[in-house]
């Protein structure tokens, strides 16, 4: 049975931790592209190591940051990135070793992550609360009738005055979308780092800038016997209005030599409705933020409710025990008070779909259809389920 120590990470120790990373992640360790994007996360961030005598087998990041949930609050969550257990220890504890103390009581309410493998998670409590959807659509593709697009008000500046403009614009957005994150100057900085060893063949970032939006893309040419036939991979687009959104997707469908267009957009993202026929776009939807409600307790009153709710609901969590039992919810003018009690439940679930639940994007009547949600007084799992939903899906667009 191996004997671990999970303690924060030294300066020495934090610089070589990326090498772990990449070992775990089946990469090559490159300097360029992992330490020293990283490294402009470690200020803001608690970083700990899982270690086997001297020897580093194991390692997470830990950052604090702001989610905003369905009512508009900004809710603190604990951020888990970089999660990474040396090859030839998997499968040996280590991975819960170092949970432990990240989903500890006194952590913050609610963690999130983004998983390269949600079943591994799942067992941690974690449950896939937002989800993206991939589009891949021919350049020049048009708008159905009575779309109204301005692109003449959109401009391309450079990176350097760029970071300055769109930080403000993605404010705005952050504060009235479910599921966006508050950025510190780390967060930027990771989000836009800027390698050739990154670019994977595609140009350096290009800003597209509007007065109420933005977008940041790559470029990558390719020219066949019939001409130009380049992609242009959206990055992050963001629009503060209707026709900020229109403006720039007739800005970046109509730039020349490009034959395809792919971006990442959101669950409902009304991308496909500009168009004459939504097939024009193909679509593949992929797991998205991953939320585990560290107290269920605490995190259920910190978001709004749309609809009045009065259930019991019997949570199980093996590994946070205190969250387990009974919990009286009763939602009322938008607000949920919580207390544990002995009445009889009418509803129960695990506390992976209590957190996939938490920002209205996966509905708990749709668990319920699949079993994954077990109703006792006929309609509580509709009723929590419609007070919980938000008026749009969540959507997370910044992997961390």
């Amino acid at each position: 049975m191996d004997t671990y120590t999970v303690r924060s990470l030294t300066p020495d120790e934090l610089a070589a931790s990326p090498r772990l990373v990449a070992a775990a992640f089946l990469a090559d360790y490159a300097e360029e592209g992992i330490a020293v994007r990283d490294a402009a996360l470690n200020a803001d961030s608690a970083s700990l190591g899982v270690f086997v005598d001297d020897r580093q087998v194991g390692g997470v990041r830990v950052q604090e940051r702001g989610l905003r949930v369905p009512g508009g609050d900004l809710v603190t969550f604990s951020g888990l990135t970089s999660v990474a257990v040396a090859p030839d220890f998997r499968r040996r504890g280590v991975l819960t070793a170092m949970m432990r103390p990240v989903l500890a009581r006194d952590s913050p309410a609610v963690s999130a992550l983004w998983a390269s493998e949600s079943a591994i998670y799942g067992r941690y409590g974690y449950g896939v609360a937002t989800e993206s959807t991939q589009h891949t659509l021919a350049a020049k593709s048009p708008f159905r009738p009575g779309v109204s697009a301005d692109p003449s008000v959109i401009r391309e500046i450079p990176r350097d005055e760029a970071m300055a403009v769109i930080r403000p614009l993605y404010e705005r957005y952050a504060e009235q979308q479910v599921g966006a994150l508050t950025r510190v100057e780390g967060n930027w900085v990771f989000h836009y780092y800027d390698s050739e060893a990154v670019r994977n063949g595609q140009t350096q970032f290009r800003f597209a800038v509007h007065p109420d939006g933005y977008a940041a893309y790559r470029g990558k040419p390719e020219w066949t016997d019939n001409g130009p036939r380049g992609t242009v991979f959206v990055h992050e687009l963001v629009a503060n209005t209707p026709e900020a959104f229109t403006s720039l997707w007739r800005y970046l469908l109509d730039i020349d030599l490009a034959a395809t267009v792919e971006y990442e957009g959101s669950g409902d993202d009304p991308l496909v409705l500009l168009l004459p026929d939504t097939r024009i776009a193909v679509r593949k939807k992929f797991h998205g933020l991953h939320i585990r409600l560290t107290d269920v307790a605490a995190a259920l009153p910190l978001r709004g409710y749309q609809a009045p709710v009065d259930v019991v609901v019997e949570v199980t969590d093996s590994f946070c025990p205190w969250n387990a039992g009974r919990w009286h919810l009763v939602a009322a003018d938008g607000r949920m008070t919580v207390a544990k009690t002995d009445s009889p439940a009418d509803l129960a679930l695990d506390v992976r779909d209590l957190g996939a639940a938490y920002l209205g994007g996966t509905r708990l009547s749709t668990l319920a259809a699949a079993g994954l949600v077990t109703e006792y007084t006929t309609g509580a799992a509709a009723a929590l389920s419609h007070a919980m939903q938000a008026e749009r899906e969540p959507a997370c667009r910044e992997v961390f």
